[in-house]
C-alpha cells in the first residue's frame, strides 16, 4: 500500500535544530508516512503531494516536546483556595478534591490537555498520573491520545506512603505497593512501544520522595529497567522538599536519589530547582535528565532552577508545562519562552560580578531545549529536529499575527519567543495534520470544553 505524502510548501522559514542549527528560507518540507523525507529550497523538492499546506509568511520548527504533565489538573485550574500557596499546602488542598476523580474525568481532562499542547505546537507529551481513585487507571489517558493524534509518554506514576506513616498524601489515596508494581508491569506489557516512531512509551513513576517508600522505588526500578522503560519522578522542587529528604533518609535529594538507583540515561525528573553542584554533577555523569518546569516553579514560589548550570556541564534538560493547577496553562511555546526569560533573570540572585545575562539563554537556546532537549530527556532519537528519516512531528507558525509584526519580518525563529506565544496554524505528528487553520482535527472543540467544564465544576464541587 502506498504512504500518504504531505508538503509543506514555501515556508518563510524552516527552522530544523540539527545538528547545526540550520535554517531553511522559502523552503519546503516533504513528508512521506510517518517520516521526513526531504527538507530544502521549494524549487529542489516535488511540487505537490496528497496534501498540501501552503505555508507562505509560515514559520516551520520541529514539534515540541513536554516532558512533564499531571493531565487531569486541567480540571483543578485556579481553585481560589490553592492560588496562593506553596507546593506542600497546594497539595494538602488539592488532595481531598483530586480523590473524587473519575475514569471519565481523566479520559476528558487528558483530551483537553492534549488539545491544548496541540495548538501551542506541542507534538510529543508526557503525563505523570500517580493518583488512581474510583476505577481511574493509566488506560484512560492512553486512549485520549489516540482521538487527539497526540504522540504520547504516560507514567504509571503512584503514592504509597500516606499521612500516617510520614507522607503528604492522606491515607485513603494511596495504594498498596503489591497493587502498584502489578499496575506498572501491566501497562507497560499492554502499551509500551520500543519501535521507531512509537506512538505510545510508558514509565515508571513513583511520585516523589515524600510520597513512596525507599523500596518501592528501588522495585519500580528494577522492574522498569527489566521490561525496557523509562523511570520519572519529582525531585529537588524547593526548600520543602530537601528538608524533607534531609530530615527522613539524611541525604541530599540527588543522594537519595543514588541510593535507590534513580540516576541513570534511562531516568528523567522533574523541577530540580534546588539540585546543587554535587547533584549537577551527578546527573551529568550518569546522563540523568531534567524536566524544566518555569512556570509552575515560579506560581508556587518554589524558585528559580539553575538551567544554565546544567546545560554547560551536559545535563539532559527538557521542558514541562507541569500540572495545570500550578501552571494553569498548557502552552510549551510559552514555557519555552518562560525559561528564556528566567534563565536570564537568575543573574540578579548570583553573586555579584558573575558573568551571567541575557545570552544565558537565547530564543534559539529555549526552542533546543523545547525540542531536542526533550527528545533527549525522553530517550527518543527519532525525534526533535527535523531532518530526513525523522518523525514528521511539525509546528507551523502565521507570521502575519498582529504579536509577531515588526519582530517576524527582522528574525522569524527568534520572534516566536520574544514576540509571544502565537498558536500554532498546522500541527503535524508522525505524519498526521492534527491541528489545521488553527483548530484540533481530532476533537470538536467546543463540545469537549463544555464537557470539561461540567466535570471541573462536578469535581470541585464534590
Amino acid at each position: 500500500m502506498t504512504e500518504p505524502t504531505l508538503l509543506i510548501r514555501n515556508a518563510r522559514v524552516v527552522a530544523t535544530l540539527d545538528d547545526d542549527r540550520t535554517e531553511w528560507h522559502d523552503a519546503s518540507v516533504f513528508v512521506r508516512g510517518p517520516a521526513i523525507e526531504a527538507i530544502g529550497p521549494s524549487h529542489a523538492l516535488p511540487a505537490t503531494a496528497d496534501e498540501v499546506i501552503d505555508a507562505r509568511h509560515h514559520a516551520v520548527v520541529p514539534g515540541l516536546v513536554n516532558t512533564h504533565h499531571h493531565m487531569y489538573q486541567s480540571l483543578t485550574r485556579a481553585v481560589p483556595a490553592a492560588q496562593d500557596a506553596e507546593l506542600f499546602g497546594w497539595l494538602r488542598t488539592l488532595y481531598p478534591i483530586w480523590s473524587r476523580l473519575t475514569p471519565e474525568m481523566a479520559h476528558v481532562s487528558a483530551q483537553l490537555a492534549m488539545t491544548e499542547l496541540l495548538l501551542s505546537g506541542c507534538t510529543t507529551s508526557s503525563d505523570h498520573l500517580y493518583l488512581y481513585p474510583n476505577g481511574v487507571t493509566l488506560d484512560d489517558t492512553i486512549a485520549a491520545a489516540a482521538v487527539t493524534g497526540m504522540r504520547f509518554h504516560p507514567t504509571r506514576g503512584s503514592m504509597s506512603v500516606g499521612e500516617s506513616a510520614g507522607g503528604l498524601p492522606p491515607d485513603h489515596l494511596v495504594e498498596s505497593e503489591a497493587d502498584i508494581l502489578a499496575d506498572t508491569q501491566r501497562v507497560i506489557e499492554r502499551h509500551h512501544d520500543r519501535s521507531r516512531f512509537a506512538m505510545v512509551r510508558v514509565a515508571a513513576a513513583p511520585c516523589s520522595p515524600f510520597s513512596v517508600s525507599r523500596e518501592l522505588m528501588r522495585d519500580s526500578a528494577a522492574l522498569a529497567r527489566s521490561l525496557g522503560a523509562r523511570l520519572h519522578t519529582h525531585l529537588a522542587e524547593n526548600d520543602h522538599d530537601v528538608a524533607y529528604s534531609q530530615a527522613t533518609f539524611g541525604m541530599t535529594p540527588t543522594q537519595y536519589a543514588e541510593s535507590v538507583g534513580w540516576l541513570g540515561d534511562d531516568v528523567w525528573h522533574a523541577h530540580c530547582v534546588k539540585l546543587d553542584a554535587h547533584g549537577i554533577g551527578r546527573f551529568a555523569a550518569t546522563g540523568t535528565g531534567v524536566a524544566h518546569c518555569p512556570c509552575s516553579n515560579m506560581r508556587l514560589a518554589s524558585g528559580l532552577a539553575p538551567v544554565r548550570a546544567m546545560l554547560d556541564a551536559g545535563v539532559p534538560v527538557g521542558l514541562g508545562v507541569d500540572g495545570s493547577a500550578s501552571n494553569d496553562a498548557a502552552h510549551l511555546l510559552d514555557e519555552a519562552r518562560q525559561a528564556m526569560l528566567v534563565a536570564r533573570v537568575r543573574r540578579s540572585l548570583e553573586p555579584f560580578g558573575c558573568d551571567h545575562g541575557p545570552r544565558d539563554m537565547t530564543a534559539r537556546d529555549a526552542l533546543a531545549v523545547a525540542t531536542r532537549g526533550g527528545a533527549r530527556v525522553l530517550g527518543r532519537d527519532d525525534i526533535g529536529h527535523l531532518a530526513p528519516g525523522m518523525a514528521a512531528d511539525l509546528a507551523v507558525f502565521d507570521l502575519r499575527s498582529p504579536r509577531l509584526a515588526g519582530g517576524a519580518v527582522h528574525d522569524p525563529v527568534a520572534a516566536l519567543l520574544f514576540c509571544g506565544s502565537p498558536r500554532a496554524a498546522f500541527t503535524v505528528v508522525n505524519g498526521r495534520v492534527v491541528v489545521r487553520d488553527g483548530q484540533p482535527t481530532g476533537v470538536d472543540l467546543p463540545v469537549l470544553i463544555e464537557r470539561h467544564e461540567r466535570l471541573a465544576a462536578r469535581l470541585v464541587a464534590g
